[in-house]
């Protein structure tokens, strides 16, 4: 997994930036609002409910604060991202 904050602002309240992680299965849970745009690759986001998000390329995703669940990566994915 690696990344690169490209702003944040003055305050610390939000950031934005680039972010890349290898195949595999993760547990995530989001701290904050998460925005992302996937420039590349492919998996999937399971939430603890069982809801099942496919993403790859171009898929646009909002993941409230608190959202918990797995993330099934299939293909190195990587994304461009705005935490509020």
């Amino acid at each position: 997994m690696s990344g690169k904050i490209l702003s944040v602002k003055e305050d610390g309240s939000s950031e934005c930036g680039i972010w890349s992680c290898t195949p595999g299965e993760r547990t995530v849970t989001f701290a904050n609002d998460e925005f992302c745009f996937f420039l590349d690759g492919e998996g999937s986001y399971v939430r603890d409910d069982g809801e099942v998000i496919p993403v790859k390329k171009g898929s646009v995703i909002f993941f409230a604060k608190g959202w918990s669940g797995r993330s099934i990566i299939t293909k190195t994915l990587s994304k461009a991202f705005m935490c509020r």
